[in-house]
């Protein structure tokens, strides 16, 4: 990874870190070293740093905000690539705004409420950025981000390219994607809102998610999907999970589909925590939990 950073020295605008702690840079708090971390300044950078690791035959991983993630406790080897800076936000048409894959889902939705447009605020309590948004279609209400996109931008073969919604197969918490492909954004078709309306739906899901996911500990959120027709911290509960504890990992004593670090925990005691809980639910219902968190990483 040294050499690779050499190798772009001087042409790369953007920051690089090497053996940098992925629990610095997720919202759990846990996770080992990434060999190297890189933000890049824009796409260009981004063409470069992907260019330079294949070329060295080097894996990456993206990132948007670090939630919904969990990193193994041996950390990545290769890079791990934030697109933080690729934030952009824009009105293309009459009902119409693009968006970067690292701007905020709340300036999204700000962004179209300051242009008369809404129809996405249910996002607006969801932490993180649009690209981790569109990645796992993330939604609420019975809506998903993906239902209002008319196209994503992607990365592909080191080429950017823009491509209709209709090219993907998404679906509940779900895009298909090819492994080395890379979201830069999203373009959405909204509807004319006042923007009182757009307002008070913010204020309502913000008020919503605060009484009902202020667990008080670091978190990823959700952290395994709703099974169909039902919620999955119903089916936790049933069978008896809630407020479990494996070392500083704990499901939740006020949202039991939360699994939060108390303090101290690791990667590993979060693995096994789930683990417990998709057996004891399995057993219980004959249900079989699926993570809405992505894990990643190596084991020590």
């Amino acid at each position: 990874m040294i050499a690779i950073a050499e190798m772009i020295s001087g042409r790369f605008r953007g920051k690089i870190l090497l053996d940098e702690p992925m629990s610095s840079h997720t919202s759990l708090k846990v996770g080992g070293y990434a060999d190297l971390f890189a933000v890049p300044e824009d796409i260009d950078d981004l063409l470069l740093l992907t260019g330079a690791l294949k070329d060295a035959g080097a894996g990456f991983l993206v990132i948007g905000g670090g939630y919904n993630l969990l990193v193994r406790d041996g950390g990545i080897r290769g890079a791990v690539i934030s697109l933080e800076r690729l934030n952009r936000i824009e009105r293309v048409d009459e009902y119409t705004v693009s968006a970067g894959a690292g701007a905020e889902n709340l300036q999204v939705v700000r962004y179209a409420q300051q242009q008369g447009l809404g129809g996405i605020g249910f996002i607006s309590g969801i932490p993180g950025t649009v690209g981790g948004a569109v990645r796992m279609n993330a939604g609420a209400y019975g809506e998903g981000i993906l239902q209002y996109a008319l196209s994503l931008k992607i990365l592909s073969n080191a080429c950017a390219k823009e491509l209709p919604i209709s090219s993907f197969n998404f679906g509940y918490r779900h895009l298909e994607l090819d492994q080395e492909d890379i979201i830069l954004g999203v373009t959405l078709r909204l509807r004319p809102t006042p923007p009182e309306e757009t307002e008070e739906l913010i204020r309502r899901d913000l008020e919503l998610r605060r009484s009902k996911h202020n667990v008080g500990f670091p978190s990823a959120g959700s952290f395994f999907k709703n099974p169909e027709g039902m919620a999955a911290w119903r089916v936790i509960d049933a069978a008896g999970f809630r407020g479990a504890v494996e070392g500083g990992a704990m499901v939740s004593d006020i949202h039991s589909n939360f699994l939060v670090n108390r303090g101290g925990a690791t990667a590993a005691e979060f693995i096994r925590l789930a683990a417990r809980v998709k057996q004891g639910v399995f057993e219980q219902s004959g249900l079989l939990l699926e993570e809405e968190v992505r894990i990643v990483g190596e084991e020590p």
